[in-house]
């Protein structure tokens, strides 16, 4: 059993790999133990993204109902021969994850089978479950049983993941748009999209990039590098969205290069040995 469990977990690691190399990268920065946990749920989260994003031709709301179903056997039998899925029920037992948050994420997944005029509360719903829950998966692992370091940095772990995920809307606005019909900023109109509702959007992402960093600092240290490398990385991201203008974005994905990756983990890297993040 022990070795389809290793198994599982290299196959959630392969796929993190393939699909984010920033991703990845932040997760080498964790402390060794938390590697395994953190791909399991990143795999997790991917495979269920890549049905309502990717299978165009297939019949993605069987898929996602099917990819529903056998994660709630996988929950309650303790084992599933998805590795994908087996992998992470060993974490979500593991580390007590909530079955609100799987719930909640599974729901937005939904959600994206349909094409929603979102208005604030279908957005908020959406960030919530889409993004929100993730980072709260992932501070479970880092919090290791303590209930009252989770409760404290709750709050600040959704600004995190709602932060990276409106960054990731504003980056792929253009694609959202014209490859799958959505627009999820509330009462923003893509074909009239100016420079003035990107900046209302920008400011409001700002917010949560500040309440945000000061849970990083919270963290535990083991910790701590990791997520500031994952939000060094997106505040990078965002700083470049923001100097460009509406008509930029709509018309041209924003990068940041593999380089300038490297060079933020090894600002990253410095700063953390200093000990002022």
């Amino acid at each position: 059993m022990k070795l389809f469990d290793n198994t599982t977990l290299e196959c959630s690691k392969l796929i993190t790999k393939r699909y984010s190399t920033s991703f990845t990268l932040g997760i080498k920065t964790l402390h060794p133990r938390f590697h395994d946990p953190i791909y399991a749920i990143y795999g997790f989260v991917r495979l269920a993204d890549e049905i309502v994003d990717t299978f165009h031709m297939h019949n993605k709301a069987v898929l996602l109902e099917r990819f529903k179903t056998e994660t709630a056997q996988a929950l309650e039998e303790k084992i599933s021969l998805n590795p994908v899925l087996h992998a992470f029920q060993m974490v979500v037992h593991q580390y007590n994850i909530d079955q609100e948050f799987i719930d909640a994420f599974l729901h937005s997944m939904e959600m994206d089978l349909e094409d929603h005029a979102y208005d604030c509360s279908l957005y908020q719903e959406y960030i919530y479950g889409s993004a929100e829950v993730v980072g709260l998966m992932c501070l479970r692992v880092f919090c290791e049983g303590d209930h009252a370091l989770f409760d404290r940095l709750k709050a600040p772990a959704r600004s995190l993941g709602a932060a990276f995920q409106k960054v990731n809307f504003l980056r792929d606005i253009k694609s959202d748009f014209h490859d799958r019909g959505r627009v999820y900023f509330p009462e923003i109109d893509f074909l009239t999209f100016c420079n003035q509702d990107k900046h209302d959007i920008e400011a409001n992402i700002q917010q949560d990039f500040d309440h945000a960093y000061q849970g990083i600092l919270g963290l535990p240290r083991d910790t701590r590098l990791g997520v500031y490398l994952a939000y060094i990385y997106y505040l990078k991201l965002f700083k470049k969205i923001k100097q460009v203008p509406a008509a930029h974005i709509l018309a041209e994905r924003v990068r940041v290069p593999d380089k300038t990756k490297l060079t933020l983990l090894v600002s990253s890297y410095i700063r953390y040995q200093l000990n002022t993040i």
